[in-house]
């Protein structure tokens, strides 16, 4: 399973293509019920964002936040794909490493609130050593914003913990033809934002989600219900399985010791 789930490893001109390879094998489904069905395309050709407080949500109490602080295990700040996928995750990763996950996951929120939390939980309890972002997809909206919360989060974090990012494949299926163009071409320029910004941060590590359902266009269908959201339990598995490979794969990079606040 660890084998065939390795991630490729992408360049520039592979994030471009995912576009064009994720239109095509793309087939009819629900929609994305965190995004709004106005018939404006905005300004990005994606729509404009729904109102995503009043979206379900998941937020780990504050004794689960201490516990994850006090054992060094893993913070993760999502949007809706988390909020379905976060717990089998935790799951996943406490059987494979032992780790336990505060999860701060909101359906619909886009990357600059959720780096609000990342901010609001330093503040108050500190971090571990590991922060997983499982957030992007709903920047499609407004990709430009991106570069500027990769920085702020990397600065929150600092140079001793690492920051696992899972990068955006968004194709709403039950767009039309050109909303799907422009979601795919603002999922490209996201991750092509991540592919940048790695360059810059040698503790930010990539989940390639992206690359890797573009590898075969058939887990497209198979792994996605909708474009967007993952089915279960095979798109779920794929996804939480990518992750955890990377979370453990920067736990043994960490050193022995633990590192300053």
């Amino acid at each position: 399973m660890r084998k065939r789930l390795s991630a490729v490893k992408p360049n520039r001109r592979q994030i471009l293509l995912t576009g064009a390879v994720a239109v095509a094998g793309t087939t009819g489904a629900i929609v994305a019920a965190s995004h709004s069905d106005a018939a404006d395309s905005g300004p990005y050709g994606s729509g404009v964002i729904a109102n995503w407080l009043v979206l379900s949500k998941a937020i780990s109490p504050e004794t689960i936040i201490k516990t994850v602080v006090a054992k060094d295990g893993v913070f993760m700040f999502g949007d809706s794909i988390a909020v379905q996928d976060g717990k089998s995750l935790a799951i996943r990763l406490a059987g494979r490493t032992g780790d336990s996950l505060a999860v701060h996951n909101w359906s619909g929120r886009p990357t600059t609130p959720a780096v609000d939390a990342l901010q609001d939980w330093a503040t108050k309890y500190g971090m571990p050593r590991r922060i997983l972002m499982a957030t992007g997809t709903n920047d499609v909206f407004n990709p430009p914003v991106v570069t500027t919360q990769i920085n702020r989060t990397m600065s929150i974090v600092g140079p001793n913990r690492t920051v696992i990012w899972v990068n955006t494949q968004m194709c709403r299926t039950a767009r039309t033809a050109a909303m799907q163009i422009a979601d795919q071409r603002n999922s490209a320029w996201i991750n092509l934002q991540l592919a940048d910004a790695q360059r810059r941060y040698p503790n930010l590590r990539i989940v390639h989600w992206a690359e890797y359902l573009a590898a075969k266009p058939t887990r497209l269908t198979a792994y996605l219900s909708d474009g967007v959201h993952t089915t279960v339990p095979y798109g779920q598995d794929a996804r939480n399985e990518l992750i955890t490979q990377a979370l453990t794969a920067a736990k043994l990079a960490l050193p022995q010791a633990r590192s300053a606040k």
